[in-house]
């Protein structure tokens, strides 16, 4: 089961298990992690499930399609390593995947 793990913007570190298939945002809102929001439940029509990548986990989690680039255009504080979490989807290659997040989501 691959674990993902989420830091928030004051450095709290959050470990998740979670299952394959799942997106980082379902892995986050399933388990209650605080600082992704999903509003939009991984429609990838809102971006408060804004989240930055490594970049040594970049090419793991794949490119961002052009409607998730323009989504970002709503997030705070976007970086070349922003990404929608609703738009990674968990597999066992992104065991141990680190997620940082944003100071808030809008």
């Amino acid at each position: 089961m691959p674990r993902i793990r989420f830091t928030e913007s004051n450095g709290t570190v959050h470990d998740v298990d979670v299952n394959e298939g799942l997106t980082v945002m379902e892995a986050a809102v399933t388990r209650m992690t605080p600082g992704i929001e999903g509003d939009c439940g991984g429609l990838c029509a809102c971006a408060t499930c804004h989240v930055y990548i490594p970049d040594a986990w970049l090419a793991k989690c794949g490119e961002a399609e052009e409607l998730e680039t323009s989504i970002l255009d709503f997030a705070y504080d976007v970086q070349s390593n922003s990404r929608l979490s609703c738009q990674i989807k968990i597999t066992q290659e992104l065991d141990g995947l680190e997620v940082q997040m944003p100071e808030r989501q809008y």
